[in-house]
């Protein structure tokens, strides 16, 4: 199975998907891949039925009847019997799909599987029954059965807990987003604050460049402007009206307009629930559930303080939704009117910087610590990197630390491996050197972590000042990150 040309990165996808499907064990065998809207997930998968000779249908939304008649038709084509099929239920379908791997390893593809479960919501018992382990029509097969869908809340309950399906997958793969580095690389944007701005936007889903923005990418820092009015800001593209679509197509979310106030209040900067109960006059538990229900769809994620046990802060997990609300929603009516988007944007631009542009580089700050920074940076490896506040008893207040870089614990207390503060804006000095030393010296107080070998990081989208290198010369445990580094270009 070669990975085609024109497909851009997943590596880890495709080799995963090679592997279940390649496998010589006998017996039929079940996976399960979700991923949020526009990741390439139908790409892939399609691509991987192409290379080996499988069967790929895409369901619709449509009544039971009409999906098996499709499913016959789709499957006469590709087998092309002396007789036609013309399935009764989905047990005989199954079976004819089964019936697929008698001779090797094939993969079956059913695409937006969510569709044909909420049309019969027993199918999930029937693919239990049809993989039971001694059955012969699953022991006499090679058939790798993938379900995909794109409606997280359906595919995050299909193999947990009681569910029927539960121990029957070989393989559960999530299709996520590019990361900010992939992203740039995808968006052919060498400048490190360029790409960032447009991550900030679009985030890494791969179809907002070749589908929803035709390609169109800013030609330079001085073009990002134009770039935004003639693309997510213009009512005659597709990207205009994708942050409301991804709401809409989750089909657990029920009570639109609770949902984007609760999503309005969080990129608001409301983070914490009480917070959000606040922006919305409601008591806290009237709007836990409707935060579950976002959490489970992928819209919001929870993240827990670092510092402080049973509080947690909230943040819109698609970089577009936060654009949206933050930008667009306000101003609706007015960007409507074709010809308005430089106006607003102009408006705008100040309310990008703070509530959007920010909040995103804190996050790829985070996100490169986990995933992208050498260990030896941190004295270890990071086993979780968050963020939270530090009370401060003398001062009788709260300091934010954007970046809590927590070690492996080994039976003692948790490393604090680092803690880091990031400006997007600002060019940083020995000042905010020193208040992370402060910080540190707060946090080795409570005695929660080990601090004895905290180090302190500097992340700044500007640069730093000569005394802040200064600083830095003279003491190994103070470390400066600008956009070259997180962007792996140092």
């Amino acid at each position: 199975m070669d990975k085609p040309a024109d497909m851009f990165d997943r590596d880890y996808e495709w080799a995963a998907l090679r592997r279940f499907i390649t496998d010589e064990q006998p017996g039929a065998t079940l996976g399960v891949v979700s991923g949020r809207r526009r990741q390439g997930k139908t790409f892939l998968l399609d691509a991987a039925c192409r290379a080996a000779g499988g069967f790929y249908f895409a369901a619709t939304e449509a009544a039971n009847a009409e999906s098996l008649r499709r499913l016959s038709a789709a499957l006469t084509a590709h087998v092309r019997p002396a007789v036609p099929y013309h399935f009764a239920d989905w047990s005989e379908a199954l079976d004819a799909l089964l019936a697929l791997g008698a001779e090797r390893p094939i993969p079956v593809v059913i695409d937006e599987f969510p569709y044909l479960a909420r049309a019969n919501p027993e199918l999930p018992s029937l693919l239990q029954e049809a993989f039971r382990p001694m059955r012969d029509q699953r022991t006499r097969s090679r058939t790798r059965l993938l379900l995909c869908g794109s409606a997280l809340s359906f595919m995050g309950r299909l193999l947990s807990g009681n569910a029927p399906l539960r121990g029957r997958a070989g393989l559960e793969m999530l299709v996520r987003p590019l990361d900010h580095r992939l992203a740039a690389e995808f968006w052919e944007i060498s400048d490190p604050a360029l790409a960032l701005k447009v991550n900030a936007v679009v985030g890494g889903t791969p179809a907002y460049r070749r589908e929803f923005a035709r390609g169109d990418t800013p030609s330079g820092p001085e073009d990002f402007d134009d770039w935004v009015i003639r693309t997510v800001l213009n009512p005659e593209t597709p990207l205009f009206r994708e942050a409301r679509y991804l709401l809409a197509e989750e089909p657990d979310l029920r009570d639109s307009a609770l949902y984007l106030s609760v999503l309005a209040a969080v990129a608001d900067g409301n983070a914490t629930r009480g917070g959000v109960a606040g922006y919305l006059e409601r008591r806290a538990t009237d709007i836990a559930h409707p935060i579950n229900v976002l959490e489970n769809a992928g819209l919001l994620h929870r993240d827990a303080d670092a510092f402080r046990d049973n509080r947690a802060t909230y943040r819109i997990s698609e970089p577009l939704i936060r654009f949206y609300h933050a930008i667009m929603r306000p101003v609706w009516d007015q960007l409507e009117r074709p010809g308005s988007a430089g106006r607003v944007w102009q408006a705008s631009r100040g309310r990008f910087v703070s509530n959007v542009l920010g909040p995103h580089f804190e996050q790829i700050c985070r996100d490169w610590a986990l995933h992208h920074a050498d260990p030896d940076l941190f004295g270890g490896l990071p086993a979780r990197v968050g963020h939270g506040v530090v009370h401060d008893p003398k001062a009788r207040t709260g300091h934010e630390v954007d970046v809590a870089v927590v070690g492996i614990a080994d039976g003692g207390k948790a490393p604090l491996l680092a803690i880091g503060e990031a400006k997007w804006n600002d060019t940083m000095g020995a000042a905010h050197i020193e208040r992370l030393r402060h910080l540190r010296d707060l946090i080795a107080r409570t005695g929660r972590y080990d601090t004895t070998d905290t180090r302190l990081l500097c992340f700044s989208g500007t640069g730093f000042n000569d005394k802040a290198r200064a600083a830095t010369a003279a003491s190994p445990d103070v470390h400066l990150v600008d956009l070259p580094a997180l962007y792996g270009r140092s």
